[in-house]
């Protein structure tokens, strides 16, 4: 599959989050590849002129630095999520290094940092991440196996190598929690995932699936290739409320106070 790479120039890359945890965020791409069948992301085509698929296109804010603010006592005491609705780490960063340039222009910034990535690539700006005091790396994960993720999330990095990345930004004392996002019923061994990387990571986030109307034929049809039962299983799920997940945070919390490890569950209301 071509993915389609475009410059852009932006006027703002510090945008202003309605995030629970975020003040603003920061985008340094519109659009993301891994190509996530679940990918909540996907409304932000719209802002955008691709008639390509959500995860066929990328929109690199090729003037990120020449906008981003020269003072930044405003956000001073605020917090920042950087890749909120695009991988600040996916592929193409490799070559443009936005990402980078971005944190190398923060490290003065007293703002509270939120990195979300699902990739490896992380592991590249050790050297600056670890010279924040006020960076938090979310390493995403929402599946314990590569035959269920290759389904669901085509062009990301394998667990294990998601899983090292966390151990090697850890062990450079970089506050690295890992985020079960998101959980799939039936599917997402949460407890496999702890168990794995319960030595290292410093807590664990958990969110589940947030199935919009505008997601279920992807993610159905993904589902069709494991079981075709689990489709109704799902649709079952998501018309009885919360009933499911209140019975998955739970147990969740149960777990994670006989592991003794920190957690937090950021789970969406479906009433």
């Amino acid at each position: 599959m071509t993915i389609r790479y475009v410059e852009i120039q932006v006027k703002s890359i510090i945008t202003p989050s309605k995030l629970p945890q975020s003040t603003y965020v920061i985008n340094p791409y519109m659009g993301c590849s891994h190509a996530c069948r679940y990918c909540y992301a996907k409304f932000m085509k719209r802002f955008s002129n691709h008639v390509e698929a959500w995860g066929d296109f990328v929109d690199i804010k090729i003037n990120a630095l020449d906008v981003m603010p020269k003072n930044q006592q405003k956000y001073e005491n605020q917090s920042i999520t950087i890749g909120s609705v695009t991988d600040p780490y996916q592929p193409i960063e490799a070559r443009y290094e936005l990402t980078r340039k971005i944190l190398m222009h923060l490290q003065a910034s007293k703002a509270e940092f939120y990195l979300i990535t699902k990739s490896p690539l992380i592991v590249r700006d050790i050297d600056l991440l670890k010279q924040f005091t006020n960076m938090t790396v979310l390493l995403s994960a929402g599946f314990h196996d590569d035959v269920t993720r290759k389904l669901f999330e085509p062009r990301t990095a394998p667990i294990d190598a998601r899983l090292d990345a966390a151990k090697q930004l850890a062990r450079h004392g970089i506050k690295t929690i890992l985020f079960i996002s998101p959980i799939f019923p039936e599917l997402t061994d949460w407890k496999n995932l702890i168990e794995r990387s319960k030595d290292f990571c410093h807590a664990f986030w958990f969110e589940n699936l947030n199935l919009y109307p505008s997601l279920r034929n992807s993610v159905f049809n993904a589902l069709g290739k494991i079981d075709k039962s689990l489709i109704k299983n799902y649709i079952d799920i998501y018309s009885a409320g919360n009933t499911y997940w209140e019975q998955v945070k739970a147990e969740i919390e149960q777990a994670c106070q006989k592991q003794r490890v920190a957690y937090e569950v950021c789970f969406h209301s479906l009433k």
